[in-house]
This record gives C-alpha cells, structure tokens and sequence, in this order.
C-alpha cells in the first residue's frame, strides 16, 4: 500500500482517429437519456452511439469520468484514474444477477430531464454495495477469474490505495484527508495494515464496483470501435487536493507536513478578471517527478490510452509555464511563473508509449512558447467559435488544419444562449447580434445549425459541437457556468429529442462538408 509505481511495458499505440476529415459530439455520460436519474455506460451509451452513426458523426467526446465529489464537478474527481459509479449500468447488473429488478424501482421516481445528485447519491450507492456484496458472496468461475485479473492488473498501480482511500472517508464522515488522524494522513505502514485489516469487507467492495465500471467501459469501447466511433476522453492537467493519488503520492505535490500545499495552482489577472483565477489545487514537484523518470504521469497517460482514442490535456499552457499561488493567498495576484516540465515530460511519454493521441488545451493566454511546445509534438489545438465570432476581424481561413474546431465547449453557454446574452461589457447588444449574424450568414432561428456548418467547412481536421447545439437548445441546457458553485452538470437529453429532421439536418451538412 504505497504511492510508488511498478514498471510496466508500453502498450501499442491505439488507432489514429485524426487521421482524416471528422465531426463528433461533445456529450457527457450523466446527460444521456436513461431510466433512473442518469446517463451510463451500458444500454444507454450503447444507444448513443448508434445515434451518433445516424447523424455521421464518429468521434463522441466527454467530461473527465472520475467518481465526483464538491460540487458533483468531473474535474474534481476523488481519482484520476477510477471510473465514476454513478455511470454504472444498473440493468446490466440485474441482467448479471447482481441486483433484482423490483430493486431498481427506488430510482424512478427521479427526474428525467436533469441529474438530481443529492437524491441519486444516496439511492445508487446503497444499490451498487449489494451488488458488490452479492458479487463477492456468489461469483465463480469466468466472473470471478475477470475481477482477479483486474486486480492484478490495477491494485498496485492505483486501485488498492483507491479502495482504501474511500473506505477511510467514509469512516472520517467524508472529511478532508488531511484532517485524518496523523498516522493515517502519513500513510504510516502500521497505520495502514490495521486499517486494511478492519476493513477488507468493504475495501473489496469498492474493488469489485470499480470491476463493474471497467467491465461496462470496455463493453462501450468494443461497440464503439465496431460501429467506427472513437472516445475522445479529458484529462485534468491538477488533481484536486483531496484526491486518493495525492494521498498516496504526497512527495510529488508541494505540500507541508500536514497535506497543506505551500502553492496553489490558477492563472493571473487579465483582461477578463482584474483578480484572476484561485484554482486551489496543490501544484507538482516536477524534480520529484523527472527524478523519478515521469512514471507517474507515464502510467497517468497509459491509463487514458487504454480508455480513449483521443485524450485531450487540459490547460495545457501549465507545462510550459504554470502560475504558482502562495497557499495562503486568497486570490491569485499574488502568483508568479514559474517553468513546467515541458519538453522532458513529453519525451518521457513519447519514449514510453509511442505517439501520443493528445489534443492540447490551448485556450487563453498562449505564448509563443507554448505554441513551439505544442507544435513540436504535432498536437493539435483548439479553436472555439463562439470566442473567435466576438474578434472584429475573424475569418474562417484563421482556423487550421492540425486543431479541434469546436462551436462552444461545455464551459459555453449553449449557441442559441450565448447569441442572446454574449460577454460582459457589450455596449450595443442588438449591434453585436447584427455582425455575429453576418458573420455566421444566418438567421437568428437557425444559428445553431448555422454554426455547426461554418465549423464543418474550416479546415480542421475535426469538429464538435455540443449535444445541446445539435438540438438547437437555449441556455437552460447548459452544462457549466464557470465560478458558480451549485447546479451545474445537470442537463440531460431527453428520449427522442434528436428528431429524424434534426438528424438528416445535421447528415446532409457532414456529407456536403466531406465529414460523414
């Protein structure tokens, strides 16, 4: 029970889904239609996807699919590499003989139109222990021979200290681990084995629903692959501070004795806030982590290939240069830059893995250096039309070939919203609405599909829009409001809403663009 990692062989490298002319979604797992409060693998993403194959689109892109914590946010995941069980089948559990059906009957009562977490929480939870408890008691043969290949394969690298990390909240009432009792913040040995030792029961059962979520995730990516879609997965660039891998990894982060971080993660002043941007999360040792040859991130960047096609690495500005706050501060003015571990950490992976399927995150405030940085690699980059409509003198020519042209990202407002309310600071708003419509060559009541058009005739080798401007949904769809701290990552689609118009719409857009 340690944070240090085993050496492992590089796996091949997975199939080049940029290798032509594409369009996906960007779609979540939590918004898709499905009984019982939420989105998940199984049937319902199953679903998805052969509706992405009616539409012609073959790249499905989402959040991060960590287990959620504050705020019930993706990006703060209580893991980097566990999967989320709120996006577990139950009906294919039932199917498996690990829950009863009548069981299930306490979930539909939950709304359909948007995740209700402080009811699902409690209500699933409960469900997938008895499927776990049911599992450990009954399961033999090829069942069984699965799950202790999955341990073998993921308990010393992360699943383990996973496990044990959830059993220990759970008994601290949820708390922080860094207000647990110091032996166990310390990971001291003793500490651990006793802790272990009062516990396996449940340790295991947090082992076996983390089976169910990689046995349904791999299910997904065998019918995606046989239906030609890819999974275009997210990876955080930080982890949040109470997180199992900063648990178990504390020497690699700028922490103090007690699990504080000395510095925090965040971005400076600029134009669109005078105070930046106070993230909170605990910054890297990058000499801890080149000491060690990068094998953390290494075994990081193994997982997500294992999972995704693509992985796309947020702010990915932070390995060239990140902003360091001092962990007392309260707001990030007080940052300074300081270098990343660019280059070396990139060679590391490749040498390691091969190519690397990355889409670099290069919103914002991007220098020449990180251009250089991204380029070097060939990563591709983004480009999000709803920013670049707002510059007086955009031209679709400005979107290139090697990027991800996006008509707004799950941290937009849906297209239709975003029209009507645009940035902070416009003086004329019926004069803004005038020359974006001029832009786009649209009426307001077709923008959505308007937009989606002008991203299918860039140049970029690939293309997502947002689910809600597939449907041509206003802002009470929205994903995410960034800085607001409640109801966001709610919004679910409902069963039927892609109509057959809406699809062959979207169809005859894809084939006249070349993208289909």
């Amino acid at each position: 029970m340690h944070g240090d990692l085993p050496h492992s062989q590089p796996e091949p490298a997975p199939a080049a889904p940029l290798a032509r002319r594409r369009a996906g979604v960007c779609m979540h797992f939590s918004s898709l239609p499905a009984p019982f409060g939420i989105g998940t693998l199984g049937g319902p993403a199953n679903a998805f996807v052969d509706l992405m194959v009616e539409f012609g689109l073959t790249v499905w892109q989402f959040l991060p699919t960590g287990p959620t914590a504050y705020g019930d946010s993706p990006y703060s995941p209580l893991s980097v590499f566990a999967g989320n069980p709120l996006l577990i089948d139950l009906e294919y559990l039932s199917r498996e003989g690990w829950l009863h059906q009548c069981e299930l009957a306490s979930l539909t009562t939950l709304p359909a139109d948007r995740v209700a977490y402080e009811h699902l929480i409690p209500l699933k939870f409960r469900l997938l222990d008895r499927a776990a408890q049911r599992f450990a008691e009954a399961a033999s043969g090829a069942a069984r021979e699965d799950f202790n290949a999955f341990l073998d394969r993921e308990g010393s690298t992360w699943l383990h200290d996973y496990a044990l990390f959830e059993t220990l909240k759970r008994r601290h009432q949820q708390q922080p681990w860094q207000l647990w009792d110091v032996p166990l913040r310390e990971r001291r040995a003793d500490a651990l084995r006793a802790a272990v030792q009062t516990a396996e029961d449940e340790i295991r059962r947090i082992e076996i629903v983390q089976f169910f979520f990689a046995r349904q995730w791999a299910a997904l990516r065998d019918y995606a692959r046989s239906r030609g879609v890819y999974l275009f997965g997210d990876m955080p660039i930080y982890m949040a501070g109470d997180c199992a891998e900063v648990w178990s990894g504390q020497h690699r982060l700028q922490l103090d004795a007690l699990g504080v971080p000395e510095e925090v993660a965040g971005v400076p002043p600029d134009y669109f806030s005078d105070e930046g941007q106070w993230w909170g999360n605990p910054l890297y040792r990058w000499d801890t982590h080149a000491a060690e040859g990068y094998a953390w991130w290494i075994e990081r960047m193994r997982h997500a290939c294992r999972h995704y096609d693509l992985v796309r690495l947020d702010h990915f500005r932070g390995f060239d240069s990140y902003w360091a706050i001092p962990g007392t501060a309260h707001t990030a003015r007080a940052g300074r830059w300081l270098p990343g571990p660019a280059h070396a950490l990139f060679d590391a992976l490749q040498a390691a893995l091969g190519a690397l399927p990355v889409v670099a995150e290069d919103l914002g405030m991007i220098t020449a250096d990180v251009e250089k940085l991204r380029d070097h690699y060939g990563f591709p980059g983004m480009k999000v039309l709803q920013f670049l409509l707002e510059e007086p003198d955009f031209s679709l020519a400005d979107v290139p070939e090697n990027c991800v042209c996006y008509t707004g990202t799950h941290d937009n407002d849906t297209a239709v919203g975003w029209l009507s309310t645009g940035p902070l600071g416009v003086s004329d708003e019926q004069q803004r609405k005038v020359e974006i419509m001029h832009k786009i060559n649209c009426e307001e009541e077709c923008l959505s599909k308007a937009l989606i058009d002008m991203a299918c005739r860039s140049d970029a080798r690939l293309v997502i829009a947002p689910m809600q401007d597939f449907l041509g949904l206003g802002s009470a769809a929205r994903m995410n409001v960034p800085g607001r701290a409640e109801n966001n990552w709610r919004w679910r689609m409902l069963p039927g809403q892609a109509a057959a118009e809406i699809r062959a719409d979207v169809r005859d857009i894809l084939v006249r663009t070349g993208r289909a």
